[in-house]
């Protein structure tokens, strides 16, 4: 195993991490990562969502056992971004287009790892109905699209409208994430574009190291504020790698 293929596995423990202590599996910026060390596009998206899987089910299971997950929260949003997440996976976007939708999202995930409310939360209300169908499908058919879980859309989007308090976002987000990761997977190897790095093992294990501890720290303890302004930092690279490059 080559320098780079080490320093590769570094950063994908160091998002898995950092996404998994605000509930998220990580897509993004596996994908970014992978971008910024020059992947094939075709590798990055089934490898993402393998990683994605593994990472979103053990921030939940971290957010779930400290209480935080909400069923009322979940469903209206999940109803409709499944089948489309399903559907999503079957269409194909030229690599160019790709790359700078796939940017935007990068983008968004920095407004949810650094999203931070005051010591007193404010009150939140309930979602209508219409909206979580809605907003649910929107996310469901980009989230198939890119091969991500749709989390760093729906995060966000539940904090703005106050639908519910930060840890219950990442709890839903984590798996919200999941169902969509697996509707993703399916839809891509039923189109026969799923393929797999022949080092997709070494990542799995790093990714579920980082997830682990991000799990535990994000729901139990205290977030890392360094170190996710050097993500952060990472995250704007890669967004200018995928927006400028062809």
């Amino acid at each position: 195993m080559d320098s780079s293929q080490l320093l590769l596995l570094l950063l994908l423990s160091i998002v898995a991490f950092l996404y998994s202590s605000v509930g998220h599996g990580g897509a993004s910026g596996y994908l970014a990562v992978m971008a910024l060390l020059g992947v094939a596009p075709s590798l990055m998206k089934s490898s993402a969502l393998v990683m994605n899987l593994a990472v979103s089910m053990i921030s939940f299971i971290g957010f779930y056992r400290a209480g935080f997950f909400r069923w009322k929260l979940f469903l209206p949003f999940a109803i409709t971004s499944v089948p489309m997440s399903l559907y999503g996976a079957t269409i194909s976007l030229p690599d160019s287009l790709y790359k700078k939708i796939l940017a935007v999202c990068i983008l968004l995930s920095l407004v949810r790892l650094f999203y931070q409310f005051q010591k007193t939360e404010a009150k939140t209300q309930a979602i209508p109905l219409w909206a979580g169908l809605s907003s649910g499908a929107g996310i469901g058919l980009l989230s198939g699209m890119l091969s991500i879980g749709g989390g760093i859309i729906l995060s966000p989007l539940m904090l703005l409208f106050r639908w519910s308090t930060l840890k219950e976002t990442a709890a839903v987000s984590a798996l919200f994430i999941f169902v969509n990761s697996i509707a993703g997977l399916i839809g891509s190897i039923s189109k026969g574009t799923f393929q797999l790095t022949s080092d997709i093992g070494y990542a799995v294990i790093a990714t579920v190291l980082g997830g682990i501890l991000g799990s535990y720290f994000g729901s139990e303890k205290f977030k890392i504020p360094v170190l996710r302004y050097l993500l952060a930092v990472g995250l704007v690279i890669a967004c200018a790698k995928l927006i400028f490059t062809k």
